[in-house]
C-alpha cells in the first residue's frame, strides 16, 4: 500500500502553476505547500498589525480559484501550511470559496500554535507536529490548513493517517520526516539550485517538475516526479536536500528525531531514489518557538567606483560619510567593497566596483534624511565618476528573527475538525526521565588516500554543495559522489580548511558533522547572519550561496580524482 505525496510550493512566492501541474500531471493521493519561512511571519505579522483578518497566504486562495475543483475531481486531500497566522482565517475563505464554486469541500485545520508574543514581540509561534493533520484527516477533510507546523509535518501528518500510525513507531515517523523534508523545498529536490547542474541537460532544468514521495507503511519512500515533468531526481539532488537547513545526526521534530545517519539511498530507476533505513529516537520535551520582532530601521546606499584608483576612490568617499553622520551616527554602519572591476574592461560595466553602505538605528531619522542627504550632497563634490546604482529612499524597518523553545505540553494543538468539533492533540509521551540517550555511533572514516601528486583546483570540481540559513546560523552541506573522493573529502575538508577556504568564518563558531552513509559533510557556521534573515545583516542574508563560494575556493586535489 503506497501514498503518494506531492509539493507543490516550497515558498511564498513559488510557481504559482504548481498546484495545477501537480494536480493535473498524475497520480496523487495527497498533495501538500510549504509557504511559511522565519521571513514570512514576520512579513505576515506586519500585514495583520494593518488588518486583523490577514496574516495567511493569499496567493494559496487564489490557487484553490482553480484547485478545488481540480482536486475534487480527482480525489486528491490538500495539506498546507498556508494559514501562517490565521489557520482559522484561511478555512473560512476556503469555504466561501468552496461554496461559490458549488463544491462540496470539506475544509479542516489545525491551531495552537500561535503563542502571545510578549513584550516587543511582534509574533512567536511553536512548531507542531503532524498528529493534528492526522486527526483531520482522518475525520473526512479534503483540505487542511495549518499555522506553524514543521514543513515535514505536512507529509508526516497525512502518513500518520494514512497508515494509523501510532505515536510511538518512531522509525516510521522518522522515514516519512526524512521524505517530507526532501519534500519541503519544492523544486530544490528536482534539479533546482543543484551544484551539478552543468552536468545534465540545460532544456530539463529550464523548468523543474515539483517532486513527490511514494511512502509505504515501513516508513520507506521513493522520491520521484511526474512523468514527463522537467528536472531530474538522482542521488545527488536528494542527497543535496537532505544537507538543506540541517546539522547533525540528529533531526529533532516535535513528533521524532530522526537519525541522518541512517538514511540510504539507493537508486531504483531514472527519476527514482529510494529512501530506507531511517532510524527514530524519542522527540524532546520541548518545541521550538519562531518569534519575530521589529528590531529598529536600515537603510542602504550603493555607490559605483569605476576605472583607476578604486581604493582610493573607496576611502574618499567613506571619509566624507562617515563625516557627515559623525554629529548623530547610526548605531550600525558597514562598509563593504565588492571588487567587480576588471583592467582595461571593454564595457563601463566590467570597469567598475561597488561599494555598499549600510546603516541600523531604532530611530528611522538617523538611517533617513540624515544618510540619503550625505549621499545627495556628496554627488559633486567627491571621486570622479561619482554615481550610486539607485537614489537613497528613507529608511525602512527591519526584523529579527530568534527561536526560543518551551515545554511540549504547554502548547495547545488543536484539531478544528470539518463540522467544526475542536479535538486536542496531546503531547508525545517523553520516555521517563531516567530512560538514557543512545549516543549517536561515531561516524566511522574511511581509509585516506594514498599519498600521491596533487594540483591546485576549485573544491566544486569534486565536491557538491548545499547552503541555507538556521536563524543566526548558516549551515553548509557539503558531499561526493564516489569512494574514492569521499576517501579525500572525508579527511581533507576539516574544520581548519574550511575557516581558511571561507575567511569570513574565521572568527566564528564553526561544528562539523559527518554522516558517512551519504558520503557528506555538514558544517555549522554560528553567527555569521547576525539576528537572521529578516535583519539582512549581511550581502547573502540566507546563505544561500555560501556553498557556492566554498566550493569556489581552491585547494590541492588529488590528480587521480580530477
Amino acid at each position: 500500500m503506497t501514498l503518494r505525496i506531492g509539493n507543490a510550493s516550497g515558498f511564498y512566492g513559488d510557481r504559482f502553476d504548481a498546484v495545477r501541474e501537480m494536480l493535473t500531471g498524475g497520480e496523487l493521493d495527497v498533495l501538500t505547500g510549504d509557504y511559511l519561512a522565519e521571513l514570512t511571519l514576520l512579513i505576515l505579522g506586519r500585514d495583520q498589525l494593518k488588518d486583523p483578518s490577514a496574516g495567511y497566504a493569499k496567493t494559496f486562495l487564489r490557487q484553490m480559484e482553480e484547485g478545488l475543483g481540480l482536486a475534487h475531481e480527482r480525489g486528491v486531500r490538500i495539506v498546507t501550511n498556508a494559514g501562517g497566522l490565521n489557520p482559522a482565517g484561511l478555512a473560512d475563505a476556503l469555504r466561501a470559496l468552496a461554496a461559490k464554486l458549488g463544491l462540496p469541500t470539506r475544509i479542516a485545520h489545525v491551531e495552537g500554535d500561535r503563542l502571545p508574543p510578549g513584550p516587543g514581540v511582534l509574533t512567536a509561534n511553536a512548531y507542531l507536529g503532524g498528529a493534528g493533520i492526522a486527526a483531520c484527516l482522518a475525520a473526512g477533510a479534503d483540505v487542511v490548513v495549518t499555522g506553524r507546523v514543521t514543513d515535514a509535518a505536512l507529509v508526516s501528518g497525512p502518513a500518520q493517517w494514512h497508515f494509523g500510525w501510532g505515536p510511538g513507531e518512531y522509525d516510521r515517523l522518522a522515514g516519512a520526516v526524512v521524505a517530507g523534508h526532501v519534500l519541503e523545498c519544492g523544486t530544490q529536490a528536482t534539479g533546482g539550485n543543484y551544484a551539478f547542474f552543468t552536468g545534465h541537460d540545460p532544456r530539463t532544468l529550464r523548468r523543474p517538475g515539483f517532486p513527490l514521495a511514494e511512502l509505504r507503511a515501513d516508513g520507506s519512500s521513493v522520491i520521484t516526479k511526474h512523468p514527463g515533468t522537467g528536472g531530474l531526481v538522482d542521488l545527488g539532488t536528494v542527497t543535496a536536500q537532505l544537507l538543506y537547513e540541517t546539522s547533525g545526526a540528529r533531526y529533532v521534530g516535535p513528533d521524532v528525531t530522526a537519525r541522518l545517519d541512517t538514511v540510504r539511498l539507493t537508486r531504483e530507476g531514472p527519476d527514482r531514489v529510494r529512501i530506507d533505513g531511517v532510524r527514530g529516537e524519542a522527540p524532546p520535551p520541548t518545541l521550538k518557538v519562531a518569534r519575530t520582532r521589529l528590531g529598529g530601521f536600515r537603510n542602504e546606499v550603493v555607490f559605483v567606483l569605476t576605472g583607476l584608483d578604486i581604493e582610493a576612490k573607496a576611502a574618499l568617499v567613506r571619509a566624507q560619510v562617515e563625516d557627515a553622520l559623525a554629529p548623530s551616527p547610526p548605531a550600525g554602519v558597514r562598509w563593504e567593497l565588492a571588487r567587480t572591476d576588471r583592467p582595461d574592461a571593454p564595457t563601463e560595466e566590467t570597469a567598475s566596483a561597488l561599494l555598499r553602505l549600510v546603516v541600523r538605528d531604532p530611530d528611522p531619522e538617523k538611517v533617513g534624511r540624515a544618510l540619503t542627504g550625505a549621499a545627495i550632497e556628496l554627488a559633486l563634490a567627491s571621486y570622479p565618476g561619482f554615481h550610486v546604482t539607485a537614489p537613497p529612499g528613507k529608511g525602512s524597518p527591519y526584523g529579527v528573527c530568534e527561536a526560543v523553545y518551551v515545554p511540549a505540553g504547554t502548547v495547545p494543538h488543536t484539531a478544528v475538525l470539518p463540522d467544526g468539533t475542536r479535538q486536542e492533540i496531546p503531547p508525545p509521551v517523553p520516555p521517563p526521565p531516567d530512560t538514557p540517550v543512545p549516543p549517536a555511533e561515531p561516524p566511522v572514516l574511511p581509509p585516506p588516500l594514498p599519498p600521491g601528486p596533487v594540483r591546485r583546483a576549485p573544491l566544486g570540481r569534486i565536491a557538491g554543495a548545499r547552503s541555507g540559513d538556521k536563524g543566526g546560523d548558516a549551515n553548509v552541506g557539503v558531499w561526493v559522489r564516489t569512494d574514492e573522493e569521499w576517501r579525500w573529502l572525508a579527511h581533507t575538508l576539516t574544520t581548519d580548511l574550511f575557516r581558511t577556504l571561507l575567511p569570513e568564518t574565521a572568527g566564528l563558531a564553526v561544528t562539523r558533522h559527518v554522516l558517512p552513509n551519504l558520503r557528506a559533510l555538514n558544517f555549522t557556521v554560528a553567527g555569521i547572519l547576525g539576528e537572521g534573515v529578516a535583519s539582512q545583516a549581511r550581502f547573502d542574508p540566507q546563505a544561500k550561496a555560501l556553498g557556492e563560494w566554498l566550493r569556489s575556493r581552491h585547494t590541492d586535489v588529488p590528480e587521480v580524482l580530477l
